[in-house]
C-alpha cells in the first residue's frame, strides 16, 4: 500500500508541478549554468546505494588547488531562495517513481555516513528513504544530528499510512513557512562525524 501511494501520489504532484519544475529548470540554467541536475550517490534500503536528483543550488567555483569553495561561498542568494521553498528537492519526485525513494522517511544522506551510526542510528536504513520525515517536520536542518536520527528511528518503529498521510501535510506547512532550512552555523547542516560517547549517553 505504500509503495501504491507514493506512486499514485508522486505522479500526480509531477504533473501539476511540472510548470514550476520547468522554471526551475531554465531559472537554474541561466543563473547557475550547467549541468542544471545535481546528481549523487546516497545509501537506500539497507544502504544499498542509488542516485538522487536535485535541482543545482550551488556554482562550482573552486579554488587555486582545484577544489570546491566551501558551501556557504557556492550558494548563492537564487540557491539560497530554492532551498528555502525545497524547489531543488522537486526532482526527487523522480526517484519516488522510479522506486529509490518514498514521499515518506528518513532522509538520505552521504555513503560515507554509514559507518559512523551507531546499532540504533542505523535503524534508519530498514526502511526506504523518503524526500521528507518525521525529522523534517520536527525541527529539519536547526537540530543535532542525535536528534534527528532518534526522530527516524521513531518513524521506522511507528510507521504506518496515515502517519505518512499527516507528514506530508505537516511538510506542505513547513516548506510554506520556510522552518528550519539552515542550521545555526551552517547553510544546511555541519558533517556528521559520528556520536561520541558523550551524546550516546
Amino acid at each position: 500500500m505504500k509503495r501504491l501511494f507514493d506512486l499514485i501520489v508522486s505522479t500526480i504532484l509531477l504533473v501539476v508541478l511540472s510548470p514550476i519544475i520547468a522554471a526551475t529548470a531554465i531559472l537554474v540554467r541561466f543563473k547557475l549554468g550547467s549541468p542544471i541536475v545535481f546528481k549523487q550517490q546516497r545509501p537506500g534500503q539497507h544502504g544499498v546505494p542509488f542516485y538522487v536528483y536535485k535541482f543545482r543550488t550551488m556554482t562550482s567555483e573552486k579554488d587555486s588547488l582545484g577544489n570546491l569553495l566551501p558551501d556557504h561561498l557556492r550558494l548563492t542568494a537564487f540557491g539560497s531562495l530554492m532551498r528555502k521553498f525545497s524547489l531543488d528537492e522537486l526532482l526527487q519526485l523522480v526517484n519516488v517513481v522510479k522506486g529509490d525513494l518514498s514521499l515518506i522517511g528518513p532522509r538520505p544522506l552521504l555513503m560515507e555516513y554509514l559507518p559512523l551510526y551507531n546499532e540504533e542510528q542505523a535503524k534508519r536504513h530498514l526502511v526506504k528513504p523518503g524526500i521528507t520525515g518525521w525529522a523534517q517536520i520536527h525541527g529539519r536542518n536547526a537540530v543535532s544530528w542525535e536528534e534527528r536520527f532518534e526522530r527516524d528511528v521513531w518513524y521506522v518503529e511507528n510507521q504506518s499510512l496515515a502517519l505518512d498521510f499527516k507528514i506530508l501535510l505537516l511538510t506542505v506547512k513547513k516548506v510554506i513557512r520556510s522552518e528550519g532550512v539552515s542550521n545555526a552555523n551552517h547553510v544546511t547542516m555541519p558533517t556528521f562525524q559520528g556520536t561520541t560517547s558523550h551524546s550516546e549517553g
